[in-house]
C-alpha cells in the first residue's frame, strides 16, 4: 500500500469505531451492558488501528495492535494526545471485554461499562483530532 491507501484505511477505520461507539450506547439503553463493552472496545480498537495505519503499520491481532501503539504512540513520540493512563485504560478495557465475552460467571457491573464508553468516547474524539491535525 501506498500513502493514500494507508489514509484511506485510517479513515475507513475511523469511521468503523463510530459506528461501533454509537452501537455501544444504544446497547446500554437497552441494558445489554456485555455487549455494550464489546462494541466499546472493538471501537476503541479500530481507532488504534486507524492510527496505525496513519503510520504505515497495519496489524492482525488486538495484542499486536495495542503493542505497536504503546510502542509508536505512547513511549516513541513527544506528544500530548495520548498517554499512558489510555494504555492501562485500554488493558482494563479488554480485560473487561474478554470477561463480558468469555466468562459466563462475570457479573457486569454498569458503572464500569458507562466508564468504559466514557473513555472510548474520549479516545474516539482524539484519534479523530489527531488522523486530521496532519500531524501524521
Amino acid at each position: 500500500m501506498d500513502d493514500k491507501d494507508f489514509k484511506a484505511l485510517a479513515l475507513v477505520r475511523l469511521d468503523r469505531a463510530k459506528e461501533l461507539y454509537i452501537e455501544s450506547k444504544e446497547l446500554v439503553k437497552m441494558d445489554s451492558y456485555k455487549s455494550a463493552n464489546n462494541r466499546a472496545f472493538y471501537a476503541i480498537e479500530k481507532c488504534i488501528k486507524a492510527l496505525l495505519a496513519t503510520q504505515q503499520i497495519d496489524v492482525e491481532t488486538h495484542n499486536g495492535a495495542v503493542s505497536q501503539f504503546n510502542l509508536i504512540f505512547i513511549h516513541n513520540r513527544d506528544n500530548s494526545i495520548f498517554t499512558k493512563n489510555d494504555y492501562q485504560k485500554i488493558a482494563k478495557a479488554d480485560r473487561i471485554r474478554n470477561a463480558s465475552d468469555y466468562d459466563d460467571f462475570y457479573v457486569v457491573n454498569k458503572e464500569e461499562t458507562r466508564e468504559l464508553l466514557d473513555f472510548a468516547e474520549d479516545f474516539l474524539g482524539r484519534t479523530e483530532e489527531y488522523i486530521n491535525s496532519g500531524k501524521n
